[in-house]
């Protein structure tokens, strides 16, 4: 469908970002390079339609695109050009500008009013809770987890219960709540198994100081199916396991798979922090030269990225030359820490939480004066620390400030002033005890609180397993009903199948039967009608009428070769049947020509080559016309055989005769004759009717009186059907 783009309006609407800690109420700026997980929306303008399948793709080649939900997570930095495109509306670049959650509303007339996408009541809410709770993970955790509890609390399918999990271990992941954190991470892979929440379950567990279970936790990702920031974070994530339990040439080795990938795909943030992990891994290992050489490299990296990030490198490389004992280097680097610090916080305020505070890193350079003795410096810098400590309310650096310049003064000679500073130093011990019991209270509190909302969601999530449950025990009782119901329809059909391959035996069969009873009932006839024949010849034979009967065995021999050629067919053509039918009335006059004369005509307007007719079928009652009728006649007789149409697929063929009738040749007849006829006239119905079953009633036969004369006769009728 084309859209008019001139109607197309574009929304982008981006929350704010809080990165603060909840409890001072301070926020941090996060760095312009830093790579961030963007979470984003696209929905219809108005209505928080979701539109799903919209690709997503960053300029640096990562690629996504929405669900069926309308949310995507890509992982891009600050200054990266998203390009979102749909086939439903123009394509649009936008440029990253925060961290933040991106929500993407678009308006295109044609393809909603068609009704293309639909309003969701469901999905629509579940969206704005799960905007909700993002919105508050980093500023109330008690808000953010209610928000997701109210997502929850709908019917909602698995990958959004699995969407609103994962999110729900990401809260408790930024509250330092790691058991629970890893509770949701193992509930969101139960509803939908995603490489970003096991990636995630075995971050919680390394944080959680469970080590063998991240371990084995990463061995089941396929890092294959991993894009290339996940393959670094995957890298990165098992090689700090195995530092954890100082497998360090194990941990080496990943971290140096994950800086491929990094410098492999461009992901600059990643080749400085693989470059730093794999110093500090050599220096936990002793090889100091090495890691010296890594830190080298990562702070060249650090310093081509953003100051925050090169202050924290720079912070990092300080630690390890304190370790090991470098403090000029160490001092070095924190003086230029201070330097790029008072840079950031012109444009915000670094939290008391972070390790680089300015008042940090002054203890630090103190701490590292007095190692070298050189004790007026560190008093400098430690009262400079204390100073910075007391405006900004951080009561541990002021305390550890405060004893080293204790410390520093008495060493330089100032007992006076270092006793003071002691005193100082335990003044501010009772204020940070104090200060310690409220904070353990607030953590009860918000202990407390966690608890209530993890039990309200443990709640709501047994009820869905419960409601799915249920669901699943009807799925089963109806799958087991529609296999009761296959199994029946199975076993009917196999029943009709078998019926019908025992019909079509049955069938068969009985053809086999029927063609060995034609068979035999041919075979009875042909002796019979030989037998007569010969009769005959021995008649002329006994009469010395040789000639006579040469002629005669001359003709008969020829209608035998014929009638056996034709013996073993069911059918034959009605000319053959009408040449055999002339042949043996032929035969019958030569020994009765006193008795009666013959005709056989048949209607010009027949085909008969189109005609079947059974071999051998009229010649019986020719045989009883001449024999049982016109033989007894005192007047010579005559015998018809007439062939006419009855319709276009139908012929009737009438045999006559003006013989005695059949009443009076019973009352003439023998014992042996009567048993002789029966048995020949029963063949020829039994014939006839084998022949019908098989055929479909191509044969029909009726016999009846030919007049009313005292020579009545008899009248044959055989009906013939055409194939």
């Amino acid at each position: 469908m084309k859209i008019d783009y001139r109607h197309t309006l574009l929304f982008l609407v981006f929350l704010v970002g809080f990165v603060a800690n909840a409890q001072n109420k301070e926020a941090a700026v996060k760095p312009e390079d830093e790579v961030f997980t963007i979470r984003g929306s696209v929905y219809i303008q108005g209505s928080r339609i979701p539109i799903e399948a919209v690709d997503i793709e960053v300029n640096n080649g990562t690629y996504t695109s929405t669900n069926k939900d309308g949310k995507f997570i890509i992982k891009a930095k600050i200054g990266d050009e998203l390009t979102i495109k749909h086939h439903d509306f123009e394509t649009i670049f936008y440029t990253i500008e925060s961290g933040e959650r991106i929500t993407i509303e678009v308006i295109s007339g044609d393809a909603w009013r068609s009704g293309r996408y639909k309003s969701n009541s469901v999905s629509k809410r579940f969206n704005q809770m799960i905007d909700s709770a993002d919105n508050y993970l980093k500023k109330d955790a008690s808000k953010s987890i209610q928000f997701v509890g109210d997502a929850l609390n709908a019917n909602i399918s698995s990958n959004q219960s699995a969407e609103a999990h994962e999110l729900l271990g990401d809260i408790y992941i930024y509250w330092k709540q790691y058991d629970l954190a890893i509770s949701a991470f193992k509930i969101s892979i139960q509803n939908a198994s995603t490489a970003s929440a096991k990636l995630k379950l075995a971050n919680a567990f390394t944080k959680n100081g469970s080590y063998d279970e991240s371990l084995s936790t990463y061995e089941i990702i396929d890092v294959d199916q991993l894009s290339n920031y996940q393959k670094t974070v995957f890298y990165e994530g098992i090689a700090d396991a195995n530092l954890e339990l100082k497998n360090f040439i194990d941990a080496i080795d990943f971290y140096e798979q994950g800086l491929k990938v990094a410098k492999d795909h461009l992901i600059a943030p990643k080749v400085t922090d693989f470059n730093s992990k794999i110093a500090q891994a050599y220096n936990r290992k002793g090889e100091v030269d090495t890691a010296k050489g890594y830190f080298d490299s990562s702070l060249d990296l650090a310093e081509k990225e953003n100051k925050k990030r090169a202050v924290e490198e720079k912070i990092k490389v300080a630690e390890f030359n304190s370790e090991n004992q470098d403090y000029d280097s160490e001092i070095e680097l924190r003086k230029q820490a201070l330097k790029d610090i008072e840079d950031i916080e012109r444009d915000s305020l670094i939290p008391n939480e972070s390790p680089i505070t300015s008042q940090k890193q002054n203890y630090k350079i103190g701490n590292a004066l007095i190692l070298q003795n050189r004790n007026d410096d560190a008093i400098l810098y430690l009262e400079q620390s204390r100073k910075e400590a007391d405006e900004r309310g951080d009561l541990i650096v002021s305390k550890n400030a405060t004893r080293k310049l204790s410390e520093a003064l008495i060493r330089k000679g100032d007992t006076e002033k270092g006793l003071a500073m002691i005193e100082n130093y335990e003044n501010i011990v009772d204020e940070l005890y104090a200060r310690k019991e409220q904070e353990i209270s607030r953590a009860a509190l918000f202990s407390r609180n966690l608890a209530l909302q993890q039990n309200r969601i443990t709640a709501l999530e047994s009820d869905r397993e419960l409601n799915l449950n249920k669901i699943a025990l009807s799925q089963e009782r109806n799958r087991g009903q529609q296999i009761i119901i296959y199994s029946f329809i199975a076993g009917l059909l196999l029943l009709l199948v078998t019926g019908f391959f025992m019909y079509k035996y049955i069938k068969q069969q009985r053809l086999a039967n029927n063609l060995l009873a034609l068979k035999s009932l041919r075979s009875q006839m042909n002796p019979h009608f030989i037998f007569n024949a010969l009769n005959s010849v021995n008649s002329f034979i006994a009469t010395n009428d040789e000639r006579t009967a040469n002629r005669y065995l001359s003709d008969f021999s020829h209608l035998m070769r014929s009638v056996l050629e034709n013996s073993e067919e069911d059918f034959i053509p009605l000319t053959k049947e009408i040449e055999l039918l002339d042949l043996y009335t032929k035969l019958e006059h030569f020994r009765f020509s006193d008795k009666f004369d013959y005709d056989i005509s048949v209607d010009e307007t027949i085909d008969v080559e189109e005609f079947q007719i059974p071999p051998m079928l009229l010649q019986p009652y020719i045989e009883n016309a001449v024999w049982h009728g016109l033989r007894y006649k005192t007047e010579k007789g005559q015998l018809n055989i007439n062939i006419h149409s009855k319709s276009k697929d139908e012929i009737a063929i009438i045999i006559t005769d003006d013989g005695i009738g059949r009443e009076r040749s019973k009352a003439l007849k023998t014992l042996n004759q009567k048993k002789q006829n029966s048995k020949g006239m029963n063949n020829i119905t039994k014939r006839v009717a084998i022949l019908n079953e098989m055929y479909k009633d191509k044969v029909h036969v009726t016999i009846e009186d030919y007049q009313d004369d005292e020579d009545t006769g008899t009248k044959v009728v055989v009906t013939l059907k055409k194939d």
